[in-house]
Protein backbone atom coordinates (compact mmCIF):
# COMPACT_ATOMS: atom_id res chain seq x y z
CA UNK A 1 0.00 0.00 0.00
CA UNK A 2 2.85 2.40 0.89
CA UNK A 3 4.34 1.54 -2.72
CA UNK A 4 1.45 2.35 -4.18
CA UNK A 5 0.60 5.53 -2.60
CA UNK A 6 4.08 6.94 -3.41
CA UNK A 7 3.20 6.47 -7.06
CA UNK A 8 0.13 7.78 -6.99
CA UNK A 9 1.36 11.10 -5.23
CA UNK A 10 4.89 11.61 -7.71
CA UNK A 11 3.09 12.85 -10.31
CA UNK A 12 1.67 15.25 -7.89
CA UNK A 13 5.19 16.30 -6.36
CA UNK A 14 6.31 16.63 -9.55
CA UNK A 15 3.75 18.96 -10.91
CA UNK A 16 4.09 20.98 -7.33
CA UNK A 17 7.70 21.27 -8.06
CA UNK A 18 7.53 22.49 -11.69
CA UNK A 19 4.91 25.22 -10.88
CA UNK A 20 7.53 26.02 -7.89
CA UNK A 21 10.15 26.11 -10.39
CA UNK A 22 8.38 28.09 -13.50
CA UNK A 23 7.24 30.76 -10.54
CA UNK A 24 10.82 31.24 -9.44
CA UNK A 25 11.75 32.05 -12.62
CA UNK A 26 9.17 34.42 -12.96
CA UNK A 27 9.99 36.06 -9.85
CA UNK A 28 13.94 35.86 -11.27
CA UNK A 29 12.55 37.79 -14.43
CA UNK A 30 10.37 40.12 -12.81
CA UNK A 31 13.21 41.32 -10.66
CA UNK A 32 15.86 41.36 -13.07
CA UNK A 33 13.49 43.56 -14.95
CA UNK A 34 12.71 46.30 -11.67
CA UNK A 35 16.31 46.13 -11.16
CA UNK A 36 16.93 47.10 -14.94
CA UNK A 37 14.19 49.36 -14.49
CA UNK A 38 15.52 51.32 -10.94
CA UNK A 39 18.58 51.24 -12.73
CA UNK A 40 17.80 53.33 -15.56
CA UNK A 41 15.67 55.67 -13.25
CA UNK A 42 18.56 56.23 -10.94
CA UNK A 43 20.80 56.94 -13.64
CA UNK A 44 19.28 59.18 -16.14
CA UNK A 45 16.36 61.45 -13.71
CA UNK A 46 18.02 64.36 -12.73
CA UNK A 47 16.08 64.66 -9.01
CA UNK A 48 18.13 63.08 -6.66
CA UNK A 49 17.04 60.06 -4.75
CA UNK A 50 18.64 59.63 -1.09
CA UNK A 51 17.84 58.17 2.48
CA UNK A 52 19.21 59.60 5.64
CA UNK A 53 19.41 57.13 8.74
CA UNK A 54 17.89 57.89 12.42
CA UNK A 55 21.49 59.10 13.06
CA UNK A 56 21.50 61.77 10.21
CA UNK A 57 23.69 59.64 7.92
CA UNK A 58 23.12 59.17 4.26
CA UNK A 59 22.86 55.64 3.77
CA UNK A 60 21.68 56.49 0.39
CA UNK A 61 22.33 58.33 -2.86
CA UNK A 62 21.10 57.82 -6.27
CA UNK A 63 24.02 59.07 -9.18
CA UNK A 64 22.38 62.20 -9.37
CA UNK A 65 24.27 63.86 -6.36
CA UNK A 66 27.01 63.62 -8.80
CA UNK A 67 25.72 66.52 -11.35
CA UNK A 68 23.63 68.29 -8.74
CA UNK A 69 25.90 68.65 -6.12
CA UNK A 70 29.23 67.17 -7.10
CA UNK A 71 29.59 64.16 -4.89
CA UNK A 72 29.89 60.89 -5.88
CA UNK A 73 27.30 58.36 -4.26
CA UNK A 74 30.38 56.93 -2.39
CA UNK A 75 31.31 60.69 -1.07
CA UNK A 76 28.06 61.12 0.71
CA UNK A 77 27.27 57.45 1.88
CA UNK A 78 27.91 56.95 5.64
CA UNK A 79 28.39 60.99 5.80
CA UNK A 80 25.68 63.10 7.73
CA UNK A 81 23.81 65.25 5.93
CA UNK A 82 24.81 68.44 7.26
CA UNK A 83 27.56 67.82 4.76
CA UNK A 84 25.55 69.50 1.99
CA UNK A 85 22.88 71.14 4.26
CA UNK A 86 22.79 73.37 7.16
CA UNK A 87 20.10 71.45 9.79
CA UNK A 88 19.14 74.94 10.94
CA UNK A 89 17.80 75.61 7.05
CA UNK A 90 14.95 72.99 7.73
CA UNK A 91 13.21 74.85 10.78
CA UNK A 92 13.07 77.78 8.11
CA UNK A 93 12.10 75.66 5.14
CA UNK A 94 8.86 76.74 3.69
CA UNK A 95 6.46 75.66 0.52
CA UNK A 96 6.64 76.45 -2.93
CA UNK A 97 3.82 79.72 -3.45
CA UNK A 98 0.02 78.25 -3.97
CA UNK A 99 0.19 78.95 -7.44
CA UNK A 100 3.41 76.68 -8.46
CA UNK A 101 1.77 73.40 -8.45
CA UNK A 102 4.33 71.71 -6.63
CA UNK A 103 4.10 69.72 -2.72
CA UNK A 104 7.72 69.82 -1.65
CA UNK A 105 9.97 71.83 0.22
CA UNK A 106 11.99 74.36 -0.82
CA UNK A 107 15.28 73.87 0.70
CA UNK A 108 18.81 75.82 -0.09
CA UNK A 109 21.56 73.37 -0.38
CA UNK A 110 25.82 73.38 -0.16
CA UNK A 111 27.29 72.28 -3.61
CA UNK A 112 30.64 70.68 -3.17
CA UNK A 113 32.75 73.84 -5.02
CA UNK A 114 30.62 75.78 -1.71
CA UNK A 115 27.85 77.60 -3.98
CA UNK A 116 24.07 77.79 -2.96
CA UNK A 117 21.95 75.59 -4.75
CA UNK A 118 18.05 76.14 -4.40
CA UNK A 119 16.23 72.38 -4.48
CA UNK A 120 12.77 70.99 -4.21
CA UNK A 121 12.42 68.36 -1.80
CA UNK A 122 10.03 65.53 -1.52
CA UNK A 123 10.56 63.48 1.59
CA UNK A 124 8.60 60.88 3.75
CA UNK A 125 9.47 59.39 6.90
CA UNK A 126 10.85 55.80 7.32
CA UNK A 127 9.95 53.14 10.24
CA UNK A 128 11.60 49.80 10.84
CA UNK A 129 9.58 47.02 11.65
CA UNK A 130 8.89 47.74 15.49
CA UNK A 131 7.15 51.00 13.70
CA UNK A 132 10.04 53.20 15.21
CA UNK A 133 11.57 55.83 13.29
CA UNK A 134 14.54 55.40 11.34
CA UNK A 135 14.94 58.44 8.65
CA UNK A 136 13.76 59.54 5.89
CA UNK A 137 14.06 58.98 2.06
CA UNK A 138 12.72 61.29 -0.84
CA UNK A 139 14.04 63.03 -3.62
CA UNK A 140 15.49 66.53 -4.32
CA UNK A 141 14.93 68.39 -7.70
CA UNK A 142 17.22 71.58 -8.83
CA UNK A 143 15.11 74.97 -9.09
CA UNK A 144 15.63 77.62 -11.98
CA UNK A 145 15.01 80.22 -9.15
CA UNK A 146 14.59 82.93 -12.13
CA UNK A 147 11.73 81.12 -12.74
CA UNK A 148 10.75 79.05 -10.07
CA UNK A 149 10.79 80.89 -7.38
CA UNK A 150 8.34 82.39 -4.69
CA UNK A 151 7.21 86.15 -5.72
CA UNK A 152 9.22 87.35 -2.23
CA UNK A 153 12.47 84.97 -3.92
CA UNK A 154 12.10 87.20 -7.25
CA UNK A 155 11.84 90.55 -5.16
CA UNK A 156 15.26 89.55 -3.25
CA UNK A 157 16.94 88.71 -6.53
CA UNK A 158 16.06 91.86 -8.35
CA UNK A 159 17.24 93.93 -5.64
CA UNK A 160 20.40 91.72 -5.69
CA UNK A 161 20.55 92.83 -9.57
CA UNK A 162 20.62 95.99 -9.07
CA UNK A 163 23.34 96.22 -6.13
CA UNK A 164 25.45 94.39 -8.53
CA UNK A 165 24.69 96.20 -11.30
CA UNK A 166 25.41 100.12 -9.51
CA UNK A 167 27.73 98.35 -7.04
CA UNK A 168 26.22 100.37 -4.23
CA UNK A 169 28.10 99.45 -1.35
CA UNK A 170 31.02 100.70 0.47
CA UNK A 171 33.73 99.39 3.00
CA UNK A 172 34.07 100.69 6.46
CA UNK A 173 36.83 100.34 8.51
CA UNK A 174 37.47 99.49 12.07
CA UNK A 175 41.17 99.84 13.72
CA UNK A 176 42.88 97.04 15.90
CA UNK A 177 45.04 98.25 18.45
CA UNK A 178 48.23 96.65 20.38
CA UNK A 179 47.13 97.50 23.73
CA UNK A 180 50.44 96.70 25.16
CA UNK A 181 51.65 99.64 23.00
CA UNK A 182 48.99 101.47 21.78
CA UNK A 183 49.77 100.97 18.21
CA UNK A 184 47.13 100.62 15.56
CA UNK A 185 48.11 97.25 13.93
CA UNK A 186 45.17 96.49 11.60
CA UNK A 187 41.82 96.96 10.49
CA UNK A 188 38.61 95.08 10.04
CA UNK A 189 36.30 95.74 6.52
CA UNK A 190 33.11 95.91 7.56
CA UNK A 191 30.53 96.38 4.36
CA UNK A 192 28.27 99.26 4.33
CA UNK A 193 25.30 98.91 2.03
CA UNK A 194 23.68 102.68 0.94
CA UNK A 195 20.98 100.97 -1.76
CA UNK A 196 17.41 101.62 -1.28
CA UNK A 197 15.46 100.52 0.70
CA UNK A 198 17.85 100.53 3.91
CA UNK A 199 18.51 96.56 5.28
CA UNK A 200 21.32 96.12 7.36
CA UNK A 201 24.09 94.39 6.11
CA UNK A 202 23.10 91.18 7.89
CA UNK A 203 19.86 91.49 6.35
CA UNK A 204 21.31 91.89 2.79
CA UNK A 205 23.72 88.38 3.68
CA UNK A 206 20.91 86.68 4.90
CA UNK A 207 18.73 87.23 1.93
CA UNK A 208 21.61 86.54 0.01
CA UNK A 209 21.78 83.00 1.53
CA UNK A 210 18.38 82.53 1.59
CA UNK A 211 18.19 82.37 -2.59
CA UNK A 212 21.21 80.91 -3.33
CA UNK A 213 23.67 84.05 -3.87
CA UNK A 214 25.26 84.34 -0.88
CA UNK A 215 28.79 84.04 -1.99
CA UNK A 216 27.73 86.13 -4.62
CA UNK A 217 27.50 88.68 -2.35
CA UNK A 218 30.50 87.96 -0.25
CA UNK A 219 32.80 88.43 -2.87
CA UNK A 220 31.41 91.58 -4.04
CA UNK A 221 32.17 92.92 -0.29
CA UNK A 222 35.68 91.34 -1.25
CA UNK A 223 36.35 93.33 -4.10
CA UNK A 224 35.07 96.56 -2.68
CA UNK A 225 37.06 95.96 0.89
CA UNK A 226 40.04 95.20 -1.12
CA UNK A 227 39.99 98.15 -3.61
CA UNK A 228 39.27 100.63 -0.64
CA UNK A 229 42.21 99.02 1.38
CA UNK A 230 44.83 100.58 -0.88
CA UNK A 231 43.81 103.71 1.04
CA UNK A 232 45.20 102.52 4.68
CA UNK A 233 48.65 103.18 5.77
CA UNK A 234 50.91 100.74 4.64
CA UNK A 235 51.84 98.66 7.65
CA UNK A 236 47.62 98.04 8.85
CA UNK A 237 46.74 94.31 8.13
CA UNK A 238 42.99 94.17 6.76
CA UNK A 239 40.92 92.15 8.62
CA UNK A 240 38.12 90.46 5.52
CA UNK A 241 35.02 88.28 6.97
CA UNK A 242 34.49 85.65 4.90
CA UNK A 243 32.87 81.94 5.45
CA UNK A 244 34.09 78.89 4.78
CA UNK A 245 32.10 78.36 1.40
CA UNK A 246 33.65 81.27 0.43
CA UNK A 247 37.31 79.76 1.45
CA UNK A 248 36.67 76.73 -0.73
CA UNK A 249 36.21 79.19 -3.74
CA UNK A 250 38.55 79.16 -5.93
CA UNK A 251 37.40 83.04 -6.63
CA UNK A 252 38.80 83.72 -3.24
CA UNK A 253 42.48 83.49 -4.68
CA UNK A 254 41.87 85.57 -8.09
CA UNK A 255 40.23 88.55 -6.05
CA UNK A 256 43.00 88.61 -3.26
CA UNK A 257 45.85 88.18 -6.21
CA UNK A 258 44.34 90.89 -8.18
CA UNK A 259 44.14 93.28 -5.49
CA UNK A 260 48.00 93.81 -5.60
CA UNK A 261 48.01 93.58 -1.83
CA UNK A 262 51.09 91.89 0.10
CA UNK A 263 49.07 88.59 1.56
CA UNK A 264 51.08 89.18 4.66
CA UNK A 265 48.93 92.19 5.16
CA UNK A 266 45.32 90.05 4.64
CA UNK A 267 43.75 88.28 7.21
CA UNK A 268 40.54 86.02 6.78
CA UNK A 269 37.90 86.07 9.64
CA UNK A 270 36.22 82.74 9.65
CA UNK A 271 32.18 83.77 9.94
CA UNK A 272 29.46 81.41 10.75
CA UNK A 273 27.88 81.83 7.80
CA UNK A 274 28.09 78.13 7.15
CA UNK A 275 29.03 75.12 8.92
CA UNK A 276 32.50 73.45 7.82
CA UNK A 277 31.83 69.64 7.02
CA UNK A 278 35.07 68.65 5.77
CA UNK A 279 37.95 70.58 7.59
CA UNK A 280 40.30 68.80 5.80
CA UNK A 281 39.28 70.29 2.52
CA UNK A 282 39.10 73.75 4.27
CA UNK A 283 42.79 73.82 5.10
CA UNK A 284 43.66 72.39 2.09
CA UNK A 285 41.93 75.26 0.01
CA UNK A 286 43.55 77.99 2.78
CA UNK A 287 47.03 76.00 2.55
CA UNK A 288 48.29 77.95 -0.37
CA UNK A 289 47.15 81.63 0.84
CA UNK A 290 48.91 80.52 3.99
CA UNK A 291 52.11 79.75 2.40
CA UNK A 292 52.11 82.93 0.72
CA UNK A 293 51.87 84.74 4.14
CA UNK A 294 48.15 84.81 4.56
CA UNK A 295 46.37 84.59 8.11
CA UNK A 296 43.24 83.16 9.57
CA UNK A 297 41.33 84.63 12.23
CA UNK A 298 38.34 82.92 14.08
CA UNK A 299 35.93 85.37 14.71
CA UNK A 300 33.17 85.36 17.71
CA UNK A 301 35.00 82.75 19.93
CA UNK A 302 33.14 82.33 23.18
CA UNK A 303 29.51 82.76 21.80
CA UNK A 304 29.42 79.23 19.91
CA UNK A 305 30.87 76.03 20.22
CA UNK A 306 31.71 75.87 16.78
CA UNK A 307 34.54 79.18 16.54
CA UNK A 308 36.19 76.65 18.97
CA UNK A 309 36.34 73.74 16.55
CA UNK A 310 37.22 75.74 14.28
CA UNK A 311 40.37 76.82 16.38
CA UNK A 312 41.14 73.05 17.29
CA UNK A 313 40.89 72.16 13.59
CA UNK A 314 42.59 74.51 11.67
CA UNK A 315 45.36 76.52 14.16
CA UNK A 316 44.22 80.19 13.02
CA UNK A 317 47.08 82.96 13.83
CA UNK A 318 44.35 84.95 15.51
CA UNK A 319 41.75 84.20 18.34
CA UNK A 320 38.48 87.15 17.93
CA UNK A 321 37.21 86.96 21.76
CA UNK A 322 33.20 88.07 20.94
CA UNK A 323 31.90 91.02 22.58
CA UNK A 324 29.96 88.96 25.09
CA UNK A 325 32.85 87.59 26.94
CA UNK A 326 34.25 91.75 26.92
CA UNK A 327 31.45 93.12 27.93
CA UNK A 328 31.11 93.95 31.81
CA UNK A 329 34.11 91.79 32.19
CA UNK A 330 35.62 94.31 34.77
CA UNK A 331 32.56 93.34 36.82
CA UNK A 332 31.99 89.47 36.01
CA UNK A 333 34.25 86.70 37.77
CA UNK A 334 33.17 84.47 35.63
CA UNK A 335 34.17 86.52 32.04
CA UNK A 336 37.91 86.53 33.72
CA UNK A 337 38.03 83.42 34.42
CA UNK A 338 37.38 82.55 30.48
CA UNK A 339 39.43 84.93 28.81
CA UNK A 340 42.87 84.25 31.39
CA UNK A 341 42.01 80.43 29.96
CA UNK A 342 42.31 82.10 26.53
CA UNK A 343 44.80 83.84 27.21
CA UNK A 344 46.98 81.03 28.38
CA UNK A 345 45.47 78.75 25.40
CA UNK A 346 46.51 81.64 22.92
CA UNK A 347 49.66 81.74 23.95
CA UNK A 348 50.38 77.66 23.93
CA UNK A 349 49.02 77.73 20.36
CA UNK A 350 51.24 80.32 19.48
CA UNK A 351 47.85 82.64 18.09
CA UNK A 352 47.43 86.23 18.86
CA UNK A 353 44.62 87.25 21.39
CA UNK A 354 42.13 89.76 20.36
CA UNK A 355 39.42 91.64 22.00
CA UNK A 356 35.87 92.85 20.32
CA UNK A 357 33.74 95.49 21.53
CA UNK A 358 36.04 97.56 24.19
CA UNK A 359 33.64 100.08 24.94
CA UNK A 360 34.57 101.27 28.68
CA UNK A 361 38.02 101.96 30.08
CA UNK A 362 37.10 99.27 32.60
CA UNK A 363 37.16 96.83 30.39
CA UNK A 364 40.23 97.84 28.35
CA UNK A 365 42.12 97.49 31.44
CA UNK A 366 40.83 94.36 32.61
CA UNK A 367 41.29 92.55 28.96
CA UNK A 368 44.91 94.37 29.28
CA UNK A 369 46.00 93.59 32.74
CA UNK A 370 45.29 89.57 31.65
CA UNK A 371 47.18 90.19 28.80
CA UNK A 372 45.13 90.01 25.55
CA UNK A 373 47.40 91.07 23.10
CA UNK A 374 45.35 93.44 20.86
CA UNK A 375 41.40 95.18 21.01
CA UNK A 376 38.90 97.13 18.97
CA UNK A 377 35.82 98.52 19.84
CA UNK A 378 34.49 101.81 20.29
CA UNK A 379 36.40 103.28 23.17
CA UNK A 380 39.49 102.41 20.81
CA UNK A 381 37.98 103.72 17.26
CA UNK A 382 34.76 103.63 15.45
CA UNK A 383 34.32 102.29 11.98
CA UNK A 384 34.52 104.89 9.66
CA UNK A 385 34.53 104.80 5.16
CA UNK A 386 36.14 108.44 4.91
CA UNK A 387 40.14 107.54 3.64
CA UNK A 388 40.95 111.12 5.63
CA UNK A 389 40.49 109.19 9.13
CA UNK A 390 42.15 106.07 8.14
CA UNK A 391 45.41 108.33 7.05
CA UNK A 392 45.05 110.07 10.32
CA UNK A 393 45.11 106.64 12.62
CA UNK A 394 48.02 106.69 15.21
CA UNK A 395 49.10 105.34 18.55
CA UNK A 396 46.77 105.45 20.92
CA UNK A 397 46.97 107.96 23.60
CA UNK A 398 45.99 106.41 27.48
CA UNK A 399 45.22 109.91 28.13
CA UNK A 400 42.51 110.49 25.40
CA UNK A 401 38.92 109.42 25.90
CA UNK A 402 39.13 109.08 22.14
CA UNK A 403 40.72 106.05 21.89
CA UNK A 404 43.92 104.70 19.05
CA UNK A 405 41.68 106.27 16.26
CA UNK A 406 40.51 109.79 14.93
CA UNK A 407 37.62 108.49 13.79
CA UNK A 408 33.65 109.27 12.95
CA UNK A 409 30.71 107.03 12.89
CA UNK A 410 29.61 106.35 9.81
Amino acid sequence: MSTLASILLLPVVLHAAWRLIRQQHRDRIEAFTTASLMDTVLSTTRGWLWAVGADGRFTFSSLASRELLGYEPSDLVGRPCSLIIDLADLKTARKPNAGAGRGGLLLSVRHRGGRRLSVEVVCRRRFDREGRGSGFEGIARPLDISRAGSPEDQEISARLDRLFATRTLITAFQPICHLGTGEIVGAEALTRFVSSPFRSPDQWFDEADSIGRGLELEFLALETAMLAAADLPAPLYIAVNLSPSACLDPRLSDILRDSGLNPGRIVVELTERSAVADYARLAAALAPLRSAGLRIAVDDVGAGFSSMRHILRLSPELIKLDRTIVAGIDKDPKQRALCTAMVSFSSQIGASLVAEGIETNAELTAVTEMGVNTGQGYLLGRPSVLPSDWSHWRPWNRSSPSGCAESRDT
